[in-house]
């Protein structure tokens, strides 16, 4: 967060049915020494927020801003410095992953699957598709014999618009980078998952087949009840598959909101200025607000209180000597601002 604090994300309204819960979220990775002293990447910085069962949370921001980093680190890759991630919190199946190591947490891990941003360098160049999709079912023995194997690998091929008769003895270097993503998406939903990070997984498609893409993880999330967690800079894209809207800046959450509400009020400067940046300015934030100037700040010494306030044109005193808690400003709307835009 810009600001920090758990329970002022927690919705008071009723929304028991959380699949994922993210508590102090801490990741950092050592940065060599300056001057005698050992350096560190705050890369991600005391994130707490709930993901409700069958959602879709997109988390939105500028390159650097940790968001991959928060991504790897829910799945465990690596584990992170501090915090903790929960499946299904307060129920009997409840699982502590950073808890969890060796063989344990490998058991666990067919619950939380992820999509990788380079479709094809995230495949195995010497296997083949139907080697590459069940391999999960393999390792954790999902089908009792290889024919249920194979009929589970062609079935979500199929699923995901890929001939399993053509493709499937086929390596992925034959495969052009959108095909590659749909075996991706195949690799993920096989395992029959209840979250599926998706890590920009659009970024490095042509614009014809990001549309596709977006409506096959649709697809998906309906035909097997999937949650998902939606990574990505592309605001348009974000708001038009997100429920809810998480907004980070140099590893800490500043907004978190329903899609359109967010879109349409921008409580945070921070969230003002990105949907400002946009090619197509949203009809509710002035232009202006993008002109903020100066480079970001180092993430291995980020500025004090609110990191956001170098570059903000409210900021007053108060930001730097004291760090904005998360608030509800809002219906299921927060945000970590001083001076929020209410």
């Amino acid at each position: 967060m810009a600001g920090s604090g758990t329970d002022h994300l927690r919705d008071p309204a009723a929304h028991d049915d959380v699949v994922l819960r993210v508590e102090h979220l801490v990741q950092e990775f050592p940065a060599g020494r300056s001057g005698g002293r050992r350096q560190v990447v705050h890369a991600v910085s005391d994130v707490s927020l709930d993901v409700r069962r069958g959602e879709t949370l997109g988390i939105v921001g500028e390159s650097g801003c940790g968001k991959s980093t928060t991504a790897r680190a829910l799945v465990q890759l690596p584990p992170p410095t501090s915090g903790r991630v929960v499946l299904d919190p307060g129920a009997a199946t409840e699982v502590e992953m950073v808890a969890l190591s060796g063989s344990a947490l490998r058991a666990v891990r067919p619950r939380m699957q992820m999509i990788f941003q380079d479709p094809i360098s995230s495949l195995n160049p010497r296997r083949s598709v139907r080697d590459i999709v069940g391999e999960g079912l393999a390792i954790w023995s999902k089908a009792s014999d290889g024919l249920h194997q194979q009929a589970r690998v062609d079935e979500v091929l199929e699923a995901v618009g890929i001939d399993p008769e053509v493709a499937a003895t086929r390596r992925p270097h034959q495969f052009s980078g959108g095909q590659c993503q749909r075996i991706s998406i195949a690799r993920a939903v096989v395992m029959d998952p209840e979250i599926l990070i998706c890590d920009e997984p659009v970024s490095a498609l042509d614009v014809s087949v990001q549309a596709q893409i977006l409506n096959l993880l649709e697809d998906m999330k309906e035909r097997y009840g999937l949650t998902l967690v939606f990574i990505s800079h592309d605001l348009s894209v974000v708001r038009n598959v997100s429920d809810r809207v998480a907004v980070m800046y140099l590893g800490k959450l500043c907004e978190v909101g329903d899609a359109d509400a967010l879109y349409e009020r921008p409580a945070h400067p921070y969230t003002r200025v990105l949907l400002a940046s946009a090619p197509e300015p949203a009809p509710t934030v002035d232009p202006s607000d993008a002109d903020i100037g100066d480079e970001i700040p180092s993430p291995i010494d980020p500025p004090s209180g609110c990191r956001f306030r170098t570059r903000c044109p409210r900021a007053t005193d108060r930001c730097a000597s004291e760090e904005p808690v998360m608030r509800q400003v809002g219906d299921d709307h927060f945000v970590a601002c001083h001076f929020p835009s209410i």
